[in-house]
């Protein structure tokens, strides 16, 4: 929903009601325009039907690539592409569909946060520029079936070192569940723990490795149209150079967390959009009483609350990625922003659900999508305790985690 002022068309008119779109530059808004016009024109109209049938739109892939996002042409003269910028991408994305966004980002942010903190020099070199123009396709795979809030001393998957005459090889065991993305990917980012020293590693592995073995999770009520995976690891063997070498202990898997947990804010931030604005949009055009459903007391006081927490939301993740474009990355910081963008968005998107009365169950307001997906994003990258209890213990200095 964009609104004309007497300098530009904003792309996020009432949704963005303090204006922080003002904070990006003519070629980042140029960018998200063509990811607008992409959105409404190519990948609107599929959605339902996709979702309905918990399939992923695949014709959207290549062409949501081609659009250069990661990285556009139009940013990359001087300087990489800007955190208010890469956070605004996601916002446009998951105002448009929680499981588009979780595509992407799965991508531009697990996987690329995966090698710019894991890999070596040498890796990064080798491998950056082909994870930024997705010819080397990966996916992030940390969780397991019994192991996600307590995956730092949970983590099962086990990797073992031999040396041979071509050189060390690891041998990888075990399983990883809920990795979106996985049945497309050319590579898993497997996380492992060493049986000699007992610290967590990371490999690039073929997904198409013998011994690798991928099932689609089936029966979702949330984000159906992203393919989630449980992976099976069965003697996978993986060269050294293969190994992600920056990666020696859980601390460094942490240091990625600690980044990526602000794309999980953003996109949490982008389904509220997404649900204010459908709402908004029916309540204006739905009569009741002989007169728009908008125009009643209650239905203004809820539009009143959604948008309130959309714009808290929106005020406290481009807050955090200014802070991160300065280089200050806290554990505290990022849980905090997706523990409270989260709890917000659960509220948002229910609210949209009533305000839209019965038509909120069926997919043609887009209400329904929105409000069911925002519970996957509710729980993934830290459940609401978990980042709670990250940001106490920075606040109390004392850890209440179990030990």
């Amino acid at each position: 929903m964009s609104v004309t002022t007497e300098n530009q068309t904003r792309l996020y008119g009432v949704c963005d009601y303090y204006d922080a779109e003002s904070l990006l530059t003519a070629d980042e808004r140029r960018v998200l325009g063509r990811l607008r016009a992409f959105l409404d024109e190519k990948a609107k109209p599929l959605l339902a039907d996709y979702w309905e049938r918990g399939e992923f739109p695949d014709q959207l892939a290549r062409p949501l690539i081609e659009l250069d996002l990661m990285e556009p042409a139009e940013r990359t003269t001087d300087r990489p592409a800007r955190g208010i910028y890469q956070g605004f991408r996601i916002f446009e994305l998951a105002r448009t569909d929680a499981s588009l966004a979780t595509f992407y980002t799965a991508q531009a942010g697990l996987f690329r946060t995966a090698i710019r903190v894991g890999a070596s020099a040498e890796q990064q070199a080798e491998w950056m520029p082909k994870v930024i123009d997705f010819s080397l396709k990966g996916v992030f795979s940390l969780t397991e079936p019994e192991s996600g809030s307590d995956i730092a001393g949970g983590l099962a998957t086990t990797a073992r070192r031999e040396t041979g005459p071509d050189g060390d090889t690891w041998v990888l065991d075990g399983a990883k569940r809920w990795i979106g993305g996985a049945a497309t990917a050319d590579v898993l980012a497997v996380f492992a723990r060493d049986t000699a020293d007992g610290q967590v590693k990371a490999f690039l592995v073929d997904r198409d490795a013998a011994g690798v073995t991928l099932e689609k999770i089936h029966r979702k009520t949330a984000l159906r149209m992203m393919q989630n995976a449980h992976i099976t690891l069965d003697a996978v063997r993986v060269p050294e150079a293969r190994r992600l070498h920056n990666v020696n202990s859980f601390k460094d898997v942490a240091a990625m967390l600690r980044a990526m947990r602000s794309d999980v804010a953003w996109i949490a931030t982008g389904i509220q959009a997404g649900a204010f604005e459908a709402a908004l949009g029916y309540v204006t055009q739905r009569q009741q009483f002989g007169r728009p459903v908008g125009s009643f007391q209650l239905v203004q006081e809820k539009l009143a609350r959604m948008l309130g927490n959309l714009t808290s939301s929106l005020s406290l993740v481009v807050r955090l990625t200014e802070q991160q474009d300065k280089g200050i990355y806290r554990d505290q910081d990022s849980a905090l922003a997706k523990m409270q963008t989260s709890l917000l968005m659960r509220e948002t998107v229910a609210l949209a659900r009533e305000v839209v009365g019965g038509n909120g169950i069926t997919l043609d307001t887009d209400v329904a999508r929105f409000h069911a997906d925002a519970e996957a994003v509710y729980s993934y990258e830290g459940t609401h305790e978990i980042n709670a209890l990250i940001v106490g213990r920075a606040l109390t200095g004392e850890s209440a985690f179990t030990r």
